[in-house]
């Protein structure tokens, strides 16, 4: 049974999670790894989810606040052994949720060209691409994506 675990960035098992996110990103993105990680930084998270199968931390997500209307969906990862079993999707919509508590109306990220799995999963759950923003403008693997809630 999965369970989801609201916390911030201090949480154990999101920091161990998003060490492997890490690890995976270093060989996905390559040369610019270290472009994107600087932007990256969980200090400033303070809502992050956590998702338990039976008790073992297998997926986490966050948010910060990116504008007085958006927030800004940061360090989604599912362990590779858990994919397409739904768990990043209860995830992000208990992230649109939470926004969504707080008075938020959108959100916004970005991700990489190369993700494949990930592109195709904003586009299943309603992100529509938008054109790179921010720090991630004239970067040619970042895709830039939002949400209205």
């Amino acid at each position: 049974m999965i369970k989801l675990v609201r916390t911030n960035s201090e949480n154990t098992d999101f920091i161990e999670l998003v060490k492997a996110l890490d690890s995976y990103l270093k060989v996905t993105d390559g040369d610019e790894h270290y472009f994107y990680n600087q932007f990256n930084k969980i200090d400033v998270l303070k809502h992050t989810i956590v998702a338990y199968n039976n008790r073992v931390p297998v997926g986490c997500g966050a948010f910060k606040k990116f504008d007085k209307y958006s927030v800004e969906v940061k360090r989604m990862f599912t362990k590779p052994d858990m994919r397409q079993s739904g768990i990043a999707g209860k995830i992000l919509s208990e992230l649109e949720t939470w926004a969504k508590e707080l008075g938020f109306q959108s959100a916004i990220l970005e991700t990489g060209k190369r993700q494949i799995e990930a592109v195709n999963f904003y586009h299943k759950n309603s992100y529509l691409d938008i054109p790179n923003y921010g720090q991630y403008r004239n970067m040619e693997n970042s895709l830039c994506f939002k949400k209205i809630f």
